[in-house]
């Protein structure tokens, strides 16, 4: 039985220190806001990344991060982003993205990231994802 996935959707004014000097995007800028997207995420289910320190003792690093561009995007462009995130392994989740912008297309990313327990010391080291966490994200409704 396949697992429902939630979708989550923001959006964000593309400002023209977003862009290089033909008011194009600079490409770094959509891995900036693809964290920001997950974040914002985190957000809309009552999470951030304190709350996941305190609450699940753990933090999410990203240990992998992919975009296929398919069109530019410009100064004054709204660009929407659409998430879903969805569990890759016992220690892993994948966040998959969607990027428009006017109903176009512009590009298809991923994160993977790992989910990292805090040591009392600091340190972390890799650890099975809490099913609640995993149950929070694919919820529809925000708690």
């Amino acid at each position: 039985m396949k697992e429902q996935q939630a979708m989550f959707e923001t959006g964000f004014t593309v400002e023209w220190g977003d862009c290089d000097e033909a008011g194009i995007v600079f490409y770094p800028n959509y891995f900036y806001w693809l964290d920001c997207t997950f974040q914002r995420f985190l957000r809309s289910h009552g999470l951030n990344q304190r709350e996941l320190r305190k609450r699940f003792g753990a933090v999410t690093p990203i240990i992998q991060a992919h975009s296929d561009f398919k069109a530019p995007i410009r100064y004054d462009d709204t660009l929407v982003i659409r998430a879903i995130v969805r569990q890759e392994s016992e220690r892993r989740f994948r966040v998959d993205y969607h990027l428009s912008s006017n109903g176009t297309p512009v590009a298809n990313a991923h994160e993977i990231r790992a989910w990292a327990l805090v040591a009392a010391d600091g340190s972390i080291k890799g650890g099975p994802i809490d099913p609640e966490f995993l149950a929070i994200c694919n919820a529809s409704d925000k708690p």
